[in-house]
């Protein structure tokens, strides 16, 4: 696996039918070297702190191979960024990984906390108002990851993945929990 692209969102507007909102899920690429810090890229714009950023969703990582998936499933090519993430990873298939996970990125530690749950804003971004129910069912939701080491990236450098070795919730499990939790309250 190596680092394919670091994506940085500007405050854009972006609207939808029922809602304007500012939003950063416009990311698009940038030479390295970049930092990542415990809260995430220095100048990555978060609309929506109340569901997005902070300690536990610092960094939000997507593949290669997720990519590929989509774009067969939407018939057209997705450049990275486009589902938001910071990190777009060679060969990295989300449903592969599980909460604990460790990736390593140069001077980065990063430990994997969560999947994405699809919002509103990505269904915007997509142009699909059904994008969150497909994204849903696709079960390939990228890893939101904390920042365990502090330090600077560029693309090309390889990542080293260390699998957590206890009992494992896989990035769709924990999606599913998620919803599940939902139905109950």
């Amino acid at each position: 696996m190596k680092l394919i692209s670091i994506n940085i969102g500007q405050e854009q507007t972006l609207v939808r039918p029922e809602k304007t909102e500012q939003t950063g899920i416009f990311k698009l690429p940038v030479a390295g070297p970049v930092e990542i810090t415990r809260t995430g890229i220095p100048g990555d714009f978060i609309g929506d702190k109340k569901h997005h950023g902070g300690p536990e969703q610092a960094v939000y990582v997507y593949g290669t191979d997720d990519y590929d998936w989509w774009a067969a499933e939407l018939g057209r090519e997705l450049s990275p960024g486009t589902f938001g993430e910071n990190l777009t990873i060679e060969s990295l298939a989300s449903p592969e990984f599980a909460v604990d996970d460790i990736l390593h990125i140069g001077e980065v530690t990063l430990q994997v906390t969560s999947p994405r749950i699809p919002c509103g804003t990505l269904a915007g971004r997509m142009g699909d108002p059904h994008f969150v129910t497909r994204f849903r069912k696709a079960e390939r939701p990228g890893l939101y990851c904390r920042v365990l080491r502090e330090g600077q990236v560029s693309p090309g450098q390889p990542v080293v993945v260390e699998w957590f070795g206890g009992e494992r919730i896989s990035m769709p499990q924990a999606m599913r929990d998620y919803y599940e939790s939902k139905k109950r309250s």
